[in-house]
């Protein structure tokens, strides 16, 4: 409902009849926007609170914007009293300073005055801004190389032609780190990609767009090794595996390979070394693969409960920090699904142990280890106490007694936080670098081949690695593509990885 200001009606029934309609208006909005607030709340609840697990995060961020863009609108017709032109105030943070602007002059159309005639001066001005979207131009970069014959010997004479990162390709680094970027981080398959291209009046076929990734790649592997020898030179890292379906044409239908995810964390307790992730892709889950990958590494490895890390203990110089988070998951599940007191009460204590976290989190590693001993280890203790109790009490096959033998048969593990500060409850540093490629999976729905295995492997160490650090990955992609294809010297490739590469397409040289 808009209503002009200017040419408001003389009766005086109209007059409050529209009064009266108004106020119905705005109470049923208000009405509507506060149940929004109320389900969006809720919705967050079930993202963040006790009962995370209910909702697929994906689905809670689709209800999320869906209820966000019906507030917006609601609230937009509140302005139905207003002209068009009226500006809402602003709380949003400034857009940043790096951006170019381009200045728009709206001003009056006389410098006379309306009312009296006299002379207008300024007495100060209004600034505001808008976010404004350029979109993406292909363009042709045209080489051109002049020849030159000698009038004596006609020998000729031309520079040579400048390396290609593909070979007789038409990508520049540009466009293969569009591609690369668009697949692997923002998970746009390239059949898809084609069709953009397409109607940007380029015919790019996926197969073209295949060959380019498989190119690119091959000039970032050298960087994904010195990735993982920096990764694997750590003392504390996190692991984990998540499938990956790979293309079996022989038999005409799917395999399981896996990648595996090794994750460097120390920001909880001010590490000198920065955060990154590596992925290996292998065609199976054999124990033997970690065992492969942690060849050379010594210290503490936080992981889940899968089995296959009990090799990695073998040579003595490995220990394992077991995963308080999935301990929860299995009396959580019990919960949800029986309301038990004993489950119940298990995540109640396993929640106290999370508050003492959340206080030391940041804190130095003496810190967290002192406050751990004198605040978590009582809770630990009666912990397990509480737990040898109860499990005779129930049925051997029982999920919950199931749960309960979970957490009692890798107490060791689950208790290192209490003898090292530098150690965390949980294994969710590599969980998280783990969503990005469940969300790949969703979109790309398999890998053609053990080799894209590999390259989904390369890829992803390198673009989560650079989100880790505050690295734009298309700009890093790109500097990085173009340098190593100009013949940066193998020698001082670790200035290349993410946490050394600096902005604006500039390594520390």
């Amino acid at each position: 409902m808009l209503v002009d200001l200017e040419n408001l009606p003389s009766d005086p029934a109209l007059l409050q009849r529209l009064v009266h309609d108004m106020a119905a208006a705005v109470e049923s909005r208000d009405g509507e926007i506060e149940r929004l607030h109320s389900i969006i709340k809720k919705l967050q609840r079930a993202q963040f609170g006790r009962s995370s697990e209910r909702l697929d995060p994906d689905q809670l961020a689709l209800a999320l914007e869906e209820l966000d863009a019906d507030v917006a609108r609601i609230q937009e017709s509140r302005l139905f009293v207003s002209k068009p032109s009226t500006e809402r105030p602003s709380h949003r943070k400034p857009l940043p300073d790096h951006l170019p602007r381009e200045n728009v002059l709206v001003d009056v159309d006389s410098m006379v005055c309306a009312c009296c005639g006299g002379a207008l001066h300024a007495i100060g001005e209004s600034v505001s801004e808008m976010l404004d979207w350029v979109p993406a131009q292909l363009r042709v970069i045209r080489t051109t190389r002049p020849k030159y014959a000698c009038r004596t010997c006609e020998t000729v004479m031309q520079a040579p032609a400048p390396e290609r990162p593909i070979a007789g390709g038409l990508a520049t680094p540009a466009l293969l780190a569009q591609v690369l970027v668009s697949k692997y981080c923002d998970h746009t398959p390239l059949y898809r990609q084609s069709q953009i291209f397409a109607r940007n009046g380029v015919e790019l076929p996926r197969s073209t767009l295949a060959g380019w990734v498989g190119g690119a790649c091959w000039w970032l592997e050298a960087l994904h090794e010195r990735l993982a020898k920096s990764i694997f030179a750590s003392n504390h890292l996190f692991a984990d595996d998540t499938p990956v379906p790979v293309l079996d044409p022989g038999r005409g239908r799917t395999k399981t390979g896996r990648l595996w995810v090794y994750a460097r964390e120390q920001r909880p307790w001010g590490g000198p070394e920065p955060p990154a992730a590596v992925y290996v892709f292998a065609p199976d889950r054999k124990a033997e693969r970690p065992v492969s990958h942690l060849e050379h590494f010594k210290g503490v490895l936080h992981v889940d409960g899968y089995v296959g890390f009990e090799r990695l203990t073998g040579k003595g110089d490995i220990v394992l920090a077991a995963c308080w988070s999935h301990t929860r998951r299995k009396f959580y599940d019990v919960a949800q699904a029986t309301s038990a007191p004993i489950a119940v009460e298990a995540l109640q204590r396993i929640g106290e142990l999370y508050a003492v976290e959340a206080d030391v989190r940041g804190q130095s590693p003496g810190h967290r280890l002192a406050s751990r001993r004198s605040r978590s280890k009582p809770i630990v203790d009666a912990m397990r106490i509480w737990l040898e109790a109860q499990l005779p009490l129930l049925s051997g096959r029982s999920t919950l007694a199931e749960a309960a033998r979970y957490a009692l048969s890798r107490w060791d593990g689950l208790t290192r936080f209490l003898h090292d500060g530098r150690i965390e409850l949980d294994t969710n540093p590599v969980e998280r670098a783990i969503r990005p490629v469940a969300l790949g999976r969703k979109n790309h729905l398999f890998a053609g081949s053990d080799g894209g295995g590999h390259r989904w492997a390369v890829l992803c160490s390198l673009i989560e690695t650079c989100k880790l650090n505050d690295v734009e990955p298309y700009a890093y992609l790109q500097d990085v593509l173009a340098r190593m294809v100009d013949g940066y010297p193998i020698n001082r490739l670790d200035e290349l990885l993410p946490w050394n590469w600096v902005a604006h397409g500039r390594a520390a040289d």
